[in-house]
């Protein structure tokens, strides 16, 4: 293992020599795939013509919905009667902008919008009003969460990615600013709070009043409460030492907090004069959502990293259960006067939106597809006799092409839990078989199945996805190893430990040098999940597993890194030097650098482009034949 940094100069994005090297790749990349992406262009573009709802929300006149379509992203009213209203376009907003949220105002008059350019972390908030189309308010920067007074007045946070904060903090850190629509603003929450810890606004069902949620990392969190229309009556509800609280809403006078204690799964309390009451215990399976509507306590549990949703009384009472015909995701929960809006995906249909009220639960918008996909469940057992559960996702009817794309993350707490497969749908009807792997340092099993899989634990993760691997081979499968972000972490660590494993390995927008992620870009926030290089003790475990540093001479897969320029969380760096590294050891290793996308992705066509160049690498280094 060396700590010797040869290519720390791939740092410097903006240096010629950095430009060179990305242009050589590029050009070499492309000179191996030739035209044979052109193939896939077409068959990756009839699913992206399918729109897919990025996110929603609620309000007096409907639901405002972003919507990825072919032609970029579009802001869209769906009013309560169905009637679909467009409201704006990312065109309209300018060239390759991703529209990320929407914010109403409580009667839907004004709106905000969340975008940036490429994908990239930095953007803008733009307040409209929507009656005129005009332009209300406009902010700059990493600024959102968007929490409305009136349709005049808003709350948001500012996240500080350098320098400090107004308050003397280094960054990275978040404050909370109120805002008119003439331009005054001053902090109303988060001073002193320390580096490292991040804010967030919440709205329960009582619209007069706020939580604010204050996390350090993804592992630890506190809970403060009041009245909406004064900051000065926010007061601390719940801190529960080093484990994670998250509030879902007031019944009557009464807070209701989730705590992620005991045993990780997460239980429901309410908070009275200096003491917690239990209201719902532990279930053995994590809740991953809940809120508080009226008089009922809604909750979504993962159960084998598939989404189940009960109903129970403010008092803990049973009351209902509902279930969906395959394995879905409820990735978020809103709600309106007395209706829930559910935004369900599964692997076959892009997210939906669901209404539940009193008279049950109806499908309100979204596309009507299905991709006619053979899902099905397996587990193996990884090094420590752990029991590692994964999704098997196949197109019904297709002719078996015997080979694996095996897709993994295993960080921060984050569930990978079944996902609409426009992307990898060509794959799929070529005969392919997608394996979804629920590895350690997720939150599929709760909170302590997160930390078995972080910090000094990290190398469980490498193991649990080593042993999915073994399993999928001896099906006799060829595999592809496919990750990004924290997942391209988990590709680089395992083939660099283990690179028997894979065919080939995807590796994308990766975090990959263990000992300097710190000091690029957001990388400090980073530390409270994989430990800090500058502590000795954390710079020990690091080092054993950094990709990087244990780069050495044997028989590599071939292997495609590719990133983007306008990432501004993960620093392309990391990929630039991963790639130089394995280079100087003869690995068949290619790179693609994508000039106008950055870690949030980018526009349709750029996405479509990058997808078609992937499975042309793919498909030219397995010889892989197509059925369109």
């Amino acid at each position: 293992m060396s700590m010797d940094d040869p290519y720390i100069w791939l740092e410097d994005l903006e240096s010629e020599r950095t430009r060179e090297f990305i242009s050589y790749h590029n050009k070499r990349f492309r000179g191996f795939i030739g035209d044979l992406y052109k193939g896939f262009v077409n068959r990756i573009r009839r699913y992206y013509c399918i729109p897919y709802i990025y996110g929603f929300k609620p309000c007096d006149r409907g639901v405002y919905v972003v919507q990825r379509e072919l032609d970029g992203y579009r802001v869209l009213l769906v009013k309560w009667d169905g009637v679909v209203e467009d409201i704006v376009s990312s065109k309209d907003l300018g060239k390759h902008v991703v529209i990320t949220d929407v914010y109403p105002s409580l009667d839907g008059s004004r709106l905000g919008l969340s975008y940036s350019i490429a994908g990239s972390d930095e953007g803008f908030l733009k307040i409209i009003d929507v009656d005129s189309g005009e332009e209300a308010d406009l902010l700059e920067g990493c600024v959102g969460n968007v929490v409305w007074v009136g349709s005049d007045r808003y709350y948001y946070v500012r996240f500080y990615r350098s320098g400090r904060t107004p308050d003397g903090v280094d960054a990275p850190a978040e404050r909370v600013f109120v805002r008119d629509l003439s331009g005054f603003e001053e902090m109303v929450f988060g001073r002193s709070v320390p580096t490292n810890y991040l804010v967030s606004i919440i709205e329960p069902w009582m619209l007069d009043r706020l939580f604010i949620m204050v996390s350090y990392g993804w592992s630890k969190s506190i809970v403060y409460g009041g009245y909406r229309s004064d900051p000065g009556t926010w007061r601390l509800l719940a801190d529960i030492g080093d484990y994670i609280v998250k509030p879902i809403g007031y019944y009557r006078d009464t807070p209701y907090l989730v705590f992620y204690d005991r045993d990780g799964f997460g239980r429901v309390v309410r908070v009275g004069e200096g003491v917690f009451e239990e209201v719902i215990g532990e279930q053995g399976y994590p809740i991953e959502h809940a809120i508080i509507v009226g008089d009922r306590v809604y909750v979504s549990y993962l159960v084998d990293a598939s989404s189940r949703f009960r109903v129970y009384s403010v008092d803990g009472e049973f009351l209902d259960e509902y279930l969906f015909r395959e394995p879905v995701s409820i990735r978020s929960i809103e709600f309106y006067r007395e209706k829930l809006i559910l935004g369900v995906e599964s692997f076959s249909k892009p997210l939906s939106l669901y209404i539940l009220d009193r008279s049950g639960l109806r499908e309100f918008y979204g596309a009507r597809v299905d991709l006619g996909l053979e899902v099905s469940e397996e587990w193996t057992v990884s090094s420590d006799g752990t029991r590692i559960h994964m999704f098997f996702v196949k197109k019904q009817g297709a002719r078996e092409n015997g080979v694996a794309l095996v897709y993994g993350y295993g960080g921060f707490g984050i569930s990978i839990t079944p996902f609409y497969v426009s992307s990898i749908a060509p794959f799929l009807e070529d005969g392919g078989l997608l394996v979804v792997a629920n590895l350690r340092g997720g939150g599929e099993y709760g909170e302590e199945w997160h930390r078995m899989g972080m910090k000094e634990n990290k190398q469980n993760v490498f193991e649990d996805y080593k042993a999915v691997l073994r399993h999928v081979r001896n099906k006799g499968f060829k595999t592809i190893g496919w990750g990004a972000s924290n997942g391209g972490l988990l590709i680089a660590s395992t083939m660099v430990q283990e690179p028997e494993l894979f065919n080939i390995a995807l590796i994308g927008y990766p975090v990959i040098d263990m000992i300097r992620f710190n000091k690029l870009y957001i990388g400090r926030l980073w530390t409270t999940e994989y430990g800090d290089p500058d502590n000795p003790s954390d710079r020990e475990y690091l080092l054993k597993y950094s990709p990087y540093h244990n780069i050495r001479e044997q028989d590599y897969p071939l292997t495609l890194v590719y990133t983007g320029l306008h990432d501004d969380r993960v620093h392309p760096g990391h990929a630039l030097k991963f790639v130089a590294k394995l280079m100087d050891v003869k690995a068949p290793v290619y790179l693609r650098v994508e000039t106008v996308s950055g870690h949030l992705g980018s526009t349709p066509d750029i996405k479509i482009r990058e997808y078609s160049d992937i499975y042309a690498f793919i498909y030219k280094g397995l010889n892989i034949r197509t059925t369109n």
